[in-house]
């Protein structure tokens, strides 16, 4: 059975519902303007990239595809930094670098052992993955980093900052691996099922896609607080005594 078409109407009125949550936004004080700002932002991107991949679809170029993904990882690191407070260059250095060790060695996993994909640069394939992985382990950087300001600012040992921060970062990944399948079919895996992919060959897909997010988001929020806590920690070793 082929995939119903989304014409522009249905789309308009897809996108009803969030004038509803604004008003709810603007009711309990919450930052309204931001989330209009963000949903148009997200629909002019996501109309943007779509033109784009068609282009790069079609192409198999190894720099052009790394350039794609060398910005979708800047980009990444800079949105997990939008709620921290260092706003700094080094910051986002820190995290895009947190980001392209965690995401970067399972996307290598995924595309080279895994997939075994010839050539190994197919953007059809390299794109969608890598952009599921650092949409996924930004998320845990922010949250993880959130977390560890907080405590920090709190008078909390460095240590258990750090241990607070990793937990904090990881609920959303674990809550994920518990729902799947019982409460909820992944995106990846409920888009596959409505394009005519067979449910079990959906599934094998999607357990990779879960179990790749885990782990990346676990080195890179990992790689990113053991930098963070050997910033925190005091220059004299005599003072944690």
């Amino acid at each position: 059975m082929k995939l119903p078409d989304i014409g522009y109407f249905d789309l308009v009125m897809s996108c009803l519902p969030v004038l509803l949550v604004a008003v709810i936004f603007y009711r309990w004080k919450a930052n309204s303007k931001e989330l209009i700002i963000a949903t148009l932002r997200m629909i002019g991107q996501l109309i943007a990239i779509g033109f784009v991949l068609v282009y790069l679809f079609q192409k198999t170029s190894s720099w052009l595809g790394l350039l794609v993904v060398t910005i979708m990882l800047l980009a990444a690191g800079w949105i997990a930094m939008r709620p921290l407070e260092d706003k700094s260059l080094n910051h986002i250095g820190q995290l895009s670098l947190a980001l392209l060790i965690g995401c970067g060695s399972i996307l290598a996993l995924i595309i080279v052992v895994v997939l075994d994909l010839t050539p190994w640069y197919q953007p059809r394939f390299v794109i969608p993955l890598a952009g599921m992985l650092l949409a996924n382990t930004m998320n845990s950087l922010s949250l993880s980093g959130e977390r560890f300001d907080t405590e920090v600012s709190a008078g909390s040992e460095v240590d258990s900052a750090r241990n607070k921060a990793f937990f904090t970062a990881m609920i959303p990944q674990v809550n994920g691996l518990l729902a799947v399948g019982l409460v909820a079919l992944p995106g990846m895996m409920t888009g596959q099922i409505l394009s005519g992919v067979s449910p079990l060959v959906a599934v094998r897909y999607q357990i990779v896609i879960m179990v790749a997010i885990l782990c990346s988001s676990a080195f890179s929020t990992a790689w990113y607080l053991m930098g963070r806590y050997q910033k925190a920690l005091p220059s004299d070793p005599s003072a944690n005594h």
